[in-house]
């Protein structure tokens, strides 16, 4: 039997150096079989070389952490609130160029616009129709609701014949001659809204294209975020606008239309 430590003990070998009472107390099991030795642990890695299944395990956890992230900015993006600038005049002096607003998604769901909301709408149809590539949302106040009959006379604002006194608008009146001096009178159909700008000298609104289909509505302004002298809510007046009843003026008397 060699002496060579390095050479592998065969059972036979093993066996060979014992008298014949220990042969026959030798358990075979503790004898490693050709087999078996390739069940025997290895020895463990260096600690400087991470295991591949923690690599892996790494690797499969960032892409859940930044896939959840990304989930959850779109997910709040689109349907619970979400960042918009404002670039004209068409909302003075309630907004003014530049402002940043949270727009928020969720009231809606739970009631119906309210009369004075700020709202973000998509492109309606009928201006689609005059502007194809028109793909910005537009924000306006809603004055007119569902079943309203709606008037414009020497620019103010009659609902249901009771005189509607704005506190938000840029001017007290219109000039005389521009489109939003008379307009109307016209009941508001199901579902939609008459949306007007609060600077109404300068603002492409539902005098000119028409009533906002409820569906086309993104969601209400509810705070501004800039500049900072002037964050928090957005309308100062409370409350932003009172019914007087009174007696209509003639309408449209004169005019040509």
């Amino acid at each position: 039997m060699s002496n060579n430590f390095n050479d592998p003990l065969s059972p036979s070998d093993l066996e060979s150096g014992l008298s014949e009472s220990d042969k026959s107390n030798l358990n075979r099991d503790d004898v490693l079989s050709p087999e078996s030795q390739s069940d025997k642990p290895t020895a463990p890695e260096s600690p400087d070389q991470p295991d591949s299944a923690e690599v892996e395990n790494f690797w499969s956890e960032l892409l859940y952490i930044v896939t959840l992230s990304v989930s959850l900015a779109f997910g709040i993006r689109w349907q619970i609130a979400e960042a918009r600038y404002i670039p004209s005049e068409s909302m003075l002096p309630t907004l003014e160029v530049n402002d940043r607003l949270i727009i928020e998604k969720v009231s809606y769901r739970f009631r119906d616009p309210h009369r004075g909301d700020i709202v973000v709408f998509k492109p309606t149809d009928t201006i689609l129709e005059r502007q194809p590539d028109l793909k910005d949302a537009l924000i306006k106040r809603v004055v007119g609701l569902p079943g309203d009959t709606l008037e414009l006379i020497e620019g103010v604002v009659y609902i249901n014949d009771e005189k509607m006194t704005e506190y938000y608008l840029y001017e007290d009146l219109v000039p005389p001659g521009d489109e939003h001096f008379y307009w109307g009178p016209e009941e508001i159909p199901e579902d939609s809204y008459l949306v007007l700008g609060d600077n109404r000298r300068n603002s492409y609104d539902g005098v000119f294209w028409g009533f906002l289909p409820e569906d086309k509505i993104i969601g209400r302004a509810a705070v501004r975020i800039w500049p900072p002298a002037r964050m928090g809510g957005i309308d100062s007046e409370d409350p932003i606008f009172e019914f007087e009843t009174d007696e209509t003026p003639e309408s449209n008397v004169g005019v040509d239309e």
